[in-house]
């Protein structure tokens, strides 16, 4: 788990595809869980997430970065 200060957060937001996003692995970091049960989590609550605005699939070369 980080400290969650502004400035820790801000450092974990990369730029893909245009958009400012936060990759599953640091919201769990945030957040002090596992990555598989922030990516449960999502999965159970598809509704709350509208297609393609809060999540998206890296692709292989995405991931390289």
């Amino acid at each position: 788990m980080i400290g969650n200060s502004v400035k820790e957060i801000e450092d974990l937001i990369i730029e893909i595809r245009g958009k400012k996003v936060l990759l599953d692995s640091d919201v769990a970091k945030i957040y002090g869980v596992e990555t598989r049960d922030v990516n449960k989590a999502v999965k159970n609550n598809l509704e709350k997430f509208p297609n393609d605005s809060y999540i998206f699939e890296l692709t292989k070369e995405e991931k390289k970065r």
